[in-house]
């Protein structure tokens, strides 16, 4: 087996576009999902082995038949209300089952990681764009998690040599573009694929919340990046770290953001189809502008966002929202 990496939650959104990457550049990506959220037939690159990050014992079994040289640590809840209405699932997964696979990584003398970290690190922004030097001060449980994340990341390099690149995303969308994978979450809450919902007649409308902010339209402002950009820069880091970088932290986003109602706009514009919107209440928390400085990665690790137009964005979000309505009424035609 070429290059081993361990892929921890490479059955989901994110993951499985970063496997399809991995085996791209040469790797063998070894998905590691307990399927809470993961999908079967998104797990196309390499071996699946179904487990839980809180399983020891899985873990140890598994690193001891493929004996990767690096992680790629996916495996998280990430529901940010959920998380404000039980913290403790949360803490429990998202930290207590991260430090079970840390003390894993260490007693396998495992020592690179690549960290899918989140831009909810930084809480309410000071100043936008965000760079990584901004205070990082989280208003919610989730936020709080990856956090304390990057915490033990920190101490595990200095008591035991990791070296970690922990991957701060803004918002991510879009499906691969070939339509092999995309984006399919139960409850959904991602603007794009909501949004495109309302398009393919699967809900009546879409909920704009809060349409008073101080931004162009009066509604909030994100920055969106491509799955498949996002998966590329996982590939670099590795590639960093195999190359003995230190650890650190990087943004990943596009550098510029776009209203709830620019994506509507965008999403009438890719599919020639009407999108019913309502106003709908501010969600407490939601930030008028979040828009990430990705300054760093360009110039440190070359990357470069290819998909980074959001026609571009929601036209691959569409084609494999299209698919997926045609294999729910006939049957996959892609697993």
């Amino acid at each position: 087996m070429r290059n081993p990496i361990i892929v921890t939650g490479g059955a989901g959104y994110i993951g499985s576009h970063t496997c399809k990457a991995l085996h791209a550049a040469g790797y063998t990506p070894v998905s590691y999902d307990n399927m809470v959220y993961g999908h079967h037939w998104a797990v196309r690159w390499g071996p699946h082995e179904v487990g839980d990050i809180h399983d020891r014992t899985r873990i140890d079994a598994v690193l001891e038949e493929y004996r990767p040289t690096a992680i790629i640590h996916f495996a998280a809840y990430a529901y940010v209300g959920e998380s404000m209405q039980d913290p403790g699932k949360y803490y429990r997964n998202n930290v207590a089952g991260t430090l079970t696979l840390l003390e894993a990584m260490r007693d396998h003398g495992i020592d690179k990681l690549v960290f899918s970290s989140s831009c909810a690190t930084y809480g309410l922004p000071e100043q936008v764009p965000i760079a990584e030097e901004h205070p990082q001060r989280p208003i919610n449980p989730y936020g709080t998690s990856k956090l304390m994340v990057e915490w033990m990341l920190r101490d595990f390099g200095d008591a035991h040599g990791l070296r970690a690149i922990a991957l701060r995303y803004f918002n991510a969308a879009g499906a691969d573009p070939a339509s092999d994978i995309g984006e399919s979450h139960d409850p959904e809450t991602h603007l794009i694929p909501l949004v495109l919902d309302a398009a393919l007649g699967r809900r009546s409308e879409v909920t704009i919340f809060g349409d008073d902010y101080p931004t162009v339209d009066g509604t909030c402002i994100r920055d969106y990046i491509h799955v498949t950009d996002l998966a590329q820069a996982h590939v670099l880091a590795l590639q960093a770290l195999e190359q003995g970088a230190s650890s650190t932290a990087y943004n990943l986003g596009n550098g510029y953001g776009f209203s709830v109602r620019e994506v509507i706009d965008c999403v009438e514009r890719v599919t020639q189809r009407s999108v019913p919107a309502l106003i709908g209440a501010r969600r407490p928390g939601d930030p008028p502008r979040l828009v990430g400085d990705s300054t760093r990665i360009r110039a440190e690790l070359g990357w470069q966002p290819v998909y980074a137009a959001l026609d571009t964005i929601i036209a691959t979000a569409w084609r494999w929202s299209r698919q997926k309505k045609a294999d729910d009424q006939h049957g996959p035609n892609h697993v």
